[in-house]
């Protein structure tokens, strides 16, 4: 009887058993080939692990097929290729995936890091980019795409090109603990350097430290019940829902919430960005606890959207924009960065991509509405000052809402109302 249950059982021993797989690594040579040869092995139940004290060569892109209970451990450091030609031609290639580092699917997927301050570091040499500001052919960082039950925790990035960390319909993702470093040694700027991207449902962000040159978190289309707290971004564009609605697409976003975060030298601390025309909505999005400094503009809501290398603002005759609803910034404490001259390290044209018609730079918030299309949007707790000394401002155009916005919505000096308090 004991034999007739062998084999149920040897199965069921195999079926859990873990495996683990360290990278090798060869002096003055692409570690990657070595790992993609491999992998097909380690699918489910495995760990593939950069080693502690070894700096491996990543110069070319990883695509990991999809996994199953698989954990990627980088406790060793990973560089780039320092070649910037030879970079650019990696993502030329017709069957580039998207990112240097891509998860193409599966389950119970995690990616982690470690907390030693000397090992564990992606080195993206994106210095070099800035310094020459080259924007043709650059890579995004880590792509999680298709990804349920996932785990991206205490990754350290140094200097990334561009994009770090993209999710694209993934769902019930933890990102905890990661430290990202784009802040540049020159007077060049690190553009497009985003932070983290949410596109998909049940994400929960917190303990993060970035320091960029775009968004720190950018909330786009699709998403769904995301959760970003405890956290600190520098340098950054702030905590951003949108752009939303390019070219009249349908967007919809819904039940985000931005708590406990620490914006230092922002260009903006909260902000939604629409294009005109756009359809769809986003809806149930909250910013509370919110502490800035030298921020240039605290909190902006825009359905004018634009990207600076498009040219001119989109005009539209139409009567479509992406609808609004239930918004709530609470509790934003901090200082305006209203320094006379002062120009934000993206600005390459005149005006700046930035730039708001009538604005004096000591705005507390922004409200740049169409009517009909914003419904319950509120200010509460706002304490600002200037670093100049000068009142705060707001601009607001009474004739886009339907409700006590929290301030006399005007171009003027920013008041607080009864529902602001």
């Amino acid at each position: 009887m004991l034999l007739s249950f062998s084999g149920p059982l040897a199965y069921a021993a195999i079926a859990v058993a873990w495996s683990t797989f360290v990278v090798p690594h060869t002096k003055d040579a692409d570690d990657t080939l070595a790992l993609m040869a491999a992998i097909p092995d380690y699918t489910s139940d495995a760990s593939i692990v950069f080693e502690a004290d070894t700096t491996y060569n990543i110069w070319s892109p990883i695509t990991f097929p999809p996994f199953t209970n698989v954990e990627v451990v980088i406790s060793g450091n990973l560089t780039y290729p320092t070649s910037i030609k030879t970079v650019q031609g990696h993502v030329a290639t017709a069957n580039y995936s998207g990112a240097w580092f891509s998860f193409t699917g599966g389950h119970n997927v995690t990616l982690r890091g470690n907390t030693d301050p000397d090992w564990g570091w992606v080195d993206g040499h994106g210095q070099q980019w800035w310094d020459i500001m080259q924007q043709t052919n650059r890579p995004s960082g880590w792509l999680f795409k298709n990804v349920t039950n996932g785990i991206i925790r205490d990754m350290k990035i140094y200097k990334p090109i561009a994009w770090n960390f993209g999710t694209i319909g993934s769902s019930n993702m933890h990102i905890f603990n990661n430290i990202i470093l784009a802040n540049s040694e020159s007077a060049s700027f690190p553009f497009n350097t985003d932070g983290f991207s949410a596109g998909g449902t049940d994400f929960l962000f917190e303990n993060n430290h970035v320091v960029n040159g775009d968004d720190c978190l950018a909330v786009g289309s699709g998403a769904k019940n995301v959760t970003w707290r405890d956290s600190y971004c520098e340098g950054s564009h702030g905590l951003s829902v949108g752009s939303l609605g390019a070219g009249g697409q349908v967007a919809s976003v819904e039940n985000v919430l931005f708590e406990n975060t620490i914006m230092n030298r922002t260009l903006y601390a909260a902000r939604f960005k629409s294009w005109t025309g756009g359809n769809g909505a986003a809806i149930n999005i909250t910013w509370k606890n919110i502490t800035f400094i030298d921020v240039m503009l605290p909190i902006f809501v825009t359905q004018n959207y634009q990207d600076q290398s498009g040219g001119p603002y989109p005009s539209s005759s139409s009567v479509n924009e992406t609808r609004i609803e239930n918004f709530l910034f609470d509790n934003f404490v901090g200082v305006i960065n209203d320094t006379p001259g002062y120009v934000e390290g993206s600005c390459i044209t005149d005006p700046c991509w930035y730039h708001v018609s009538g604005a004096t730079g000591k705005e507390g918030v922004i409200f740049d509405l169409y009517p009909k299309t914003a419904t319950n949007i509120v200010v509460k707790n706002l304490v600002a000052h200037t670093l100049s000394g000068a009142p705060v401002a707001a601009m607001c155009n009474s004739s886009t809402i339907s409700n006590d916005v929290g301030f006399v919505c005007s171009d003027g000096p920013y008041v607080p109302t009864q529902a602001g308090l």
